[in-house]
């Protein structure tokens, strides 16, 4: 079964940037909205990021004007930009690609730490 494959987390200063990727394992196709979540211990997952295949985009308050969420549409990619990182974003991020049309899939990644030390 095809997964979604999530790359660049890592250790990072406060004020530091990360770039998270997020590819498919195998062919995937007719992919709608992408979406990043985070979750870290004790809290449920959160929504930080989705974008559609026109390219729009969508952010909690918390992230906006820091995160970009990015996409490559032939690649069925999506890309997480992170700046100015704050300690309470320190979390495991997860990449979601939804598929609307019949089969109705929900792709998943296995999550990419990021720490962000103060």
């Amino acid at each position: 079964q095809v997964q979604l494959v999530e790359s660049g987390g890592g250790l990072v200063q406060t004020g530091g940037s990360l770039r998270l990727s997020c590819a498919p394992s195998g062919r995937i196709f007719n992919i709608s909205t992408m979406r990043w979540y985070r979750q870290s211990p004790g809290k449920q997952r959160e929504l930080v990021a989705s974008i559609t295949s026109g390219g729009s985009t969508n952010y909690p308050d918390s992230v906006k004007g820091r995160f970009t969420i990015s996409r490559d549409n032939a690649k069925n990619t999506v890309y997480l930009q992170m700046n100015s990182l704050r300690p309470e974003d320190t979390a495991v991020y997860y990449c979601n690609a939804e598929r609307q049309i019949l089969p109705k899939t929900n792709y998943w990644g296995q999550g990419t730490q990021v720490i962000v030390s103060s």
